[in-house]
């Protein structure tokens, strides 16, 4: 049974191959566009209720709206084809800026507030349309439902009724594949960074100032669990993951007139 279980997971997993055009490259995705926009759009309501709801501020939201359609307008995040949406929240305690599928960006008050400048805001929203762009939660999805199945099948291989200890060795296989489906994500805001840096430069935005968004969250942010343990990667780490790709769009230097 524990070997069925196994194979229908892989045959599932690596049987769900689709090809990004934006990435240039095969994606394991467990569910289809139209899918992940029904998902993003039916939970939209529920995740900006949690953050208080939709910010009154028409003026801010109009502001957001301009940088975001930019973003989408003049760089390859518009060749993805989602209906992209940015939207205020009005949780102003709470710093964080967040994208369900299908594009469907969202950033709390809190963090808006914190923002200095244009550019850093487009940083923010170009992470989050990174991770629409290179839709993270479809992947997501395929890489929780073949890391669940190879786990089961641990669980039911190693498991002895008769043997107490066997269940030590079960929760040893859920708590791995836990850590697998975690590392993942800290994968996921790396390579949101990453086109995060490529929207800007393309849409006339210093990727630089997605830098001093990190220096701002690493400011504002509370001590944390160790890296490997948790979701995100240290802002540390970040800077100089962008830093890299920043010499990779700009091998020459940032050149001047960009906007900051």
């Amino acid at each position: 049974m524990a070997l069925a279980i196994a194979a229908f997971a892989l045959f599932s997993y690596f049987g769900s191959k689709q090809f990004n055009p934006v990435l240039q490259e095969d994606q394991y995705i467990g569910i289809t566009p139209q899918q992940e926009i029904a998902l993003g759009l039916q939970a939209a309501p529920e995740m900006a209720a949690e953050f208080g709801g939709l910010h009154p501020d028409q003026q801010a939201q109009a502001f957001l709206d301009e940088v975001c359609r930019g973003l989408i307008a003049n760089s390859d995040a518009g060749d993805a084809e989602w209906p992209y949406e940015c939207s205020l929240l009005v949780d102003d305690q709470t710093i964080n800026a967040f994208a369900l599928p299908g594009g469907q960006v969202f950033l709390t008050l809190g963090l808006y507030n914190e923002l200095q400048t244009e550019g850093q805001l487009a940083g923010v929203l170009a992470h989050e349309i990174g991770h629409a762009v290179a839709r993270h939660s479809a992947q997501q999805i395929a890489r929780e439902q073949l890391t669940q199945g190879l786990t089961g099948a641990a669980v039911i291989a190693a498991y002895d009724p008769q043997n107490p200890n066997s269940m030590a060795t079960s929760q040893i296989a859920l708590v791995v594949g836990q850590l697998l489906t975690m590392r993942y994500s800290r994968e996921h805001e790396l390579e949101a960074d990453r086109l995060g840096v490529r929207f800007m430069a393309q849409a006339g935005y210093d990727p630089r100032a997605l830098i001093e968004v990190m220096r701002i969250l690493a400011a504002t942010g509370e001590q944390g669990p160790p890296e490997f343990f948790s979701t995100h990667p240290n802002p540390e780490n970040r800077i100089t993951a962008i830093e890299e790709a920043i010499a990779e769009e700009f091998p020459n230097g940032v050149p001047d007139g960009l906007i900051q």
